[in-house]
């Protein structure tokens, strides 16, 4: 069996040389292409003195600019080939399927890998992981089993189902086996050390995974997940297989990812190139609203992760965070078209007043009571623009444009004139032409503040709004009396005077700006991605749908992992379903985690109350490590004979900090000591190899091979609120886990069952 396997998989590999070869000279060809047409270009005469001439050289350029573009397209395809190839090479296939379509008919072969590749036009060797017929490998045990395609439902019949493990060309190990993936291939997927970049899945992907990646009938599919349940890599070869299935009407730019911080982007954007895809847009939430308000600073995720807040200020924002104050703001805006309390900035034209705020409240008042604010927006604008046309009439003129007509010199003359024939019929003519032309450019900061609505005064807006709130909500809903609310309000109004804005009131200061200006969001956005979704509120993901009116939502999260909304995820599942159809909406559970092992596993399930549904998956390792010192010095050196050890297996380490001050203390002290640790301060930084120091909140979604937690004492970790932030950092380890207590250990292991771990006293 064994040999006749390897015998194909020569056969494959000897196929994929010839394709290789033929790649490389296409690509050679091409590149000689476009050469040669760019040298042509100097050869093409440029004729600007006639307009016959003008219009030959126009297209001999868009001839040649096409013959190039054609050259290009084919080396960028060529190119795109050779990569592909070169991936299949490295590992052509992992999976084999026997199956017949019909009782009685011969049964058919396919091997499954990364991507197509054909020896003939109709022959293929491997089948691509996301077309049709390969989701029969992930879905179904042998015997009947039914998969979807483009056209509806098939079925077949599976006869064998044979996973390959293959390194230079040769088959490593292969299994027969019933069900999707056999435990031996996860184990040896889920052995291999971690690296500073996520893989692809496609080997492994399990059943309920694959439901995730093919769903093509829900406009939200919320995927709660354990941690290392697979949730985040599972989605990112949905995007993959979305990309495949909709080839031609999707590209990646109609599909964004929202992940937790700027780490783990770079952590995860190798996986859609290793499955031969561009990277879809990827961004964190306040860096796609930071690039809205460059004025204003927003809190970055460390403040947000240290602040803290007293019981007027957490009131006020579970107020301002919920679904029904994003309503509150809708309405609001609404009223702002017929009460009059809209705030206006005059408009200036140089140092002089072009339109007071008085005039543009008459103007934009004065349209019919039945306007709605889109159009009342667009009148005002096209009356502003009419005054501008007339007020470009009446200075034509104007004492201080002649002089700067008079006063032009030749090459302003040339750089006014262009293309233009130089000749003008009259002197009249000629200065009229060039009047307005340095009237346009005068006037164009205006022109520009008009059709950018800055007419508008938002700043003013959104803290009027804040005022108000008292007769939009009830709040004694949120426990809050008028009197809180207004010294809440002050608070926002002195930080906003500084040029700062909470998180909770960014969202609702774009959210109010794109109400008053007529904004309807990206309609070319078709797929939107929220990864770890339990650190959002209600207000942000209404306000995501908002700006993609037409994109079908994948929100994924861990509800034991919220460390910046804490219990107010509990809700977040509530509120959504208000937010889409419920027949177009689902919820799928993924509970087993395979990230670590199940030592890990069941010690941190253990730290949770009540926490999500978490179950082990069958990979043996040490049990988690508890060190106590005396003090600091000798937890210093307990981290040292951690981090040594884990080093001396070849693992990968993070020692984890709970804030940026207690990651910088320990990174100073190994320092000091002699060894070696990279501190990671900034969610901008990239992560590189050696050991690493990692504040807590910027540890979400990364996964190491050794963690090391730093300082799990009574102090730092005190209170139950605390219990998902601890979860969250020791479920980052996937063999080894190791907590470090100067002093007493936190209470939050109180209630983990003492067999789980080992305590180490130090004196």
């Amino acid at each position: 069996m064994k040999q006749a396997e390897q015998q194909y998989l020569d056969h494959v590999m000897e196929q994929l040389q010839v394709a290789k070869q033929a790649a490389e000279k296409k690509i050679q060809t091409a590149k000689r292409d476009i050469k040669s047409i760019d040298a042509q270009f100097n050869d093409i005469r440029m004729n600007t003195t006639t307009y016959s001439g003008m219009m030959d050289t126009a297209l001999s350029v868009r001839a040649q600019q096409q013959m190039l573009n054609e050259r290009e397209n084919s080396w960028q395809h060529a190119a795109d080939h050779l990569a592909t190839l070169q991936r299949l090479e490295a590992k052509p296939y992992f999976a084999r399927i026997d199956f017949e379509e019909r009782p009685g008919q011969a049964e058919e072969t396919i091997y499954i890998g990364l991507a197509s590749f054909t020896d003939t036009p109709d022959h293929f060797l491997i089948y691509d992981w996301r077309a049709p017929i390969s989701s029969i490998y992930y879905e179904g045990e042998l015997g009947p089993v039914s998969y979807q395609t483009p056209d509806g439902e098939q079925s077949v019949n599976v006869t064998l189902k044979r996973q390959f493990q293959i390194a230079d060309g040769v088959i490593v190990t292969l299994y027969d086996t019933q069900a999707t993936v056999t435990d031996q291939m996860l184990l040896a997927a889920l052995s291999n050390h971690s690296s500073t970049k996520m893989k692809s899945i496609v080997a492994t992907i399990q059943k309920a995974q694959n439901r995730i990646i093919r769903n093509t009938s829900a406009d939200l599919l919320f995927v709660q997940g354990a941690a290392g349940s697979g949730k985040t890599a599972a989605v990112l070869q949905r995007v993959a297989w979305l990309l495949y299935r909709y080839r031609g009407n999707l590209t990646a730019a109609q599909v964004i990812m929202f992940s937790p911080n700027q780490l783990f982007n770079d952590y995860i954007d190798q996986v859609l190139p290793e499955l031969g895809e561009h990277n879809m847009v990827q961004m964190t939430y306040f860096q796609y609203l930071n690039r809205r308000v460059p004025r204003l600073q927003v809190a970055d995720l460390r403040e947000r992760f240290e602040q803290e807040n007293d019981v007027i200020e957490a009131r006020a924002n579970q107020l301002l965070t919920s679904l029904a104050f994003f309503k509150a703001t809708g309405r609001y805006a609404k009223r702002l078209g017929t009460d009059g309390h809209l705030k206006f900035r005059p408009l200036k034209f140089g140092d002089r007043l072009f339109a007071s705020k008085d005039k543009l409240k008459e103007i934009y008042y004065g349209f019919s009571s039945t306007y709605r604010l889109s159009n009342r927006l667009d009148g005002t604008t096209e009356r502003l623009i009419r005054m501008l046309n007339s007020r470009l009439g009446n200075e034509m003129h104007a004492k201080w444009v002649e002089e700067r007509v008079q006063s032009l010199s030749k090459e302003e003359m040339d750089t006014l004139l262009k293309n233009r024939p130089r000749e003008f019929a009259s002197d009249e003519a000629e200065y009229q032409f060039f009047a307005k032309q340095i009237l346009r450019k005068e006037m164009a900061p205006l022109k520009r503040a008009i059709d950018h609505h800055r007419w508008l005064n938002i700043n003013a807006q959104y803290i009027h709004l804040l005022r108000v709130v008292p007769h939009l909500v009830d709040l004694s809903k949120w426990h809050l009396t008028p009197a809180q609310w207004q010294t809440y309000v002050e608070r926002q109004l002195a930080a906003f005077k500084a040029g700062k804005i909470s998180a909770a009131g960014v969202s609702i200061y774009l959210y109010l700006y794109d109400l008053l200006t007529g904004k309807r969001g990206d309609s070319e956005m078709r797929f939107v991605f929220v990864d770890e979704v339990q650190d959002y509120d209600a207000y942000q993901l209404a306000y995501l749908k908002f700006c993609f009116p037409q994109a079908k939502f994948t929100l994924l999260g861990d509800l034991n992992q919220a460390i910046f909304t804490h219990e107010n995820s509990r809700s977040l599942l509530k509120q959504l379903s208000t937010m889409f159809e419920p027949d177009k909406t689902q919820v799928v559970q993924l509970t087993k985690s395979y990230r670590s092992t199940a030592q890990i596993t069941d010690f941190t399930a253990q730290i949770l109350l009540d926490g999500e549904k978490i179950e082990a998956f069958d990979r043996q390792g040490p049990k988690p490590q508890v060190v106590v010192t005396a003090d600091s010095a000798r937890g210093v050196q307990a981290v040292q004979t951690a981090l040594a050890q884990a080093q001396a297996a070849g693992e990968k380490v993070a020692i984890i900090g709970k804030s940026l001050a207690d990651s910088e203390a320990i990174t100073t002290a190994l320092k000091a000591a002699g060894v070696k640790a990279t501190l990671v301060r900034t969610e901008n930084q990239r992560l590189v190899d050696g050991a690493l120091v990692v504040p807590s909140y910027l540890a979400k979604g990364l996964e190491f091979d050794a963690v090391i937690v730093w300082d799990a004492n009574a102090t730092k970790y005190a209170g139950d609120d605390e219990r998902q932030l601890l979860y969250t950092i020791c479920s980052r380890a996937m063999h080894t886990l190791t907590l470090v207590a100067v002093g007493q250990p936190t209470a939050l292991l109180d209630r983990v069952a003492p067999e789980l771990y080992e305590i180490h006293p130090v004196d």
